[in-house]
């Protein structure tokens, strides 16, 4: 793992309850290397044996912060077992872990036991700053979901990175995610109306490329009928229909920031 270059990589790219629960994507989240900080996002189920199969393997230990979107299980299910793995079982405390209010109070995915083990808790809360070592990021407005979920804004010095976490779309939605390079989560293939999915849809991805500034669109975190529909041709159409250079996370890819901007 090169600490002075920015990249992330995709230990899962799974959405939705069955996609997860039959491991047809894994579920294990987005490991994040940005100025110099190893940052793991939604450990979700597996997240730790991926980490550790991964070629090269990621190493637990060197991560210097786990950040949580929300609660739910597809993004929290391995979040206390990353922790015991960041801290070396607790018995070297440190690290940061960035979570919303009702991850840890509410019904809490994070075992109370763990929290001793890192060195802070920040509560995440909506349009706010924070930092972790040399990296800046800032949460976006409160999403439309179920549970308290906040995406991401990763404030680099050249490049803004946006990610679009679960959320039901709302026009406000764009303006809060003006990154060079803009990550999303598409559970839907197509609308459900008689369905209260609160997620992005294929028809939603189409209403953000047109009016996103983004340079590079990276789509991720898919559902059934988008696995079935192969978003890497999805992309490719996209990509031809509007110019943009779009692309469909597989599990293991890593992403080059710099290469990702040529």
């Amino acid at each position: 793992m090169e600490r002075n270059t920015n990249w992330i990589k995709f230990v899962g790219t799974a959405g939705a309850r069955f996609v997860v629960a039959k491991q047809l994507r894994s579920s294990g989240g987005l490991w994040f290397s940005l100025q110099g900080v190893n940052l793991y996002l939604d450990p979700g189920p597996g997240a730790l044996v991926r980490s550790l199969s991964s070629k090269p393997k990621l190493d637990p230990t060197q991560l210097d912060g786990i950040l949580l979107s929300h609660k739910h299980l597809d993004h929290s299910g391995d979040i206390n077992v990353m922790i015991e793995a960041m801290t070396e079982g607790g018995y070297t405390p440190k690290g940061v872990l960035f979570a919303p209010q009702d991850a840890l109070e509410e019904d809490p995915v994070i075992f109370r036991y763990v929290r001793s083990y890192v060195s802070q808790i920040q509560v995440l809360k909506e349009n706010s700053i924070y930092t972790l070592g040399d990296l800046k990021f800032a949460t976006a407005g409160r999403h439309r979901h179920s549970v308290e979920t906040y995406g991401i804004n990763f404030l680099l010095p050249e490049v803004t990175v946006s990610y679009i976490t679960d959320t039901k779309f709302y026009p406000e939605l764009l303006s809060q995610y003006p990154g060079e390079i803009l990550m999303m989560n598409v559970i839907l293939l197509t609308e459900v109306p008689d369905r209260k999915i609160d997620h992005l849809s294929l028809v939603d991805v189409k209403k953000i490329l047109g009016q996103t500034k983004a340079r590079a669109v990276v789509l991720t975190h898919f559902g059934m009928r988008m696995l079935q529909a192969k978003p890497w041709e999805i992309a490719e159409q996209l990509s031809a229909e509007t110019g943009k250079k779009v692309i469909a996370a597989s599990d293991g890819m890593t992403l080059d920031i710099k290469e990702l901007l040529k």
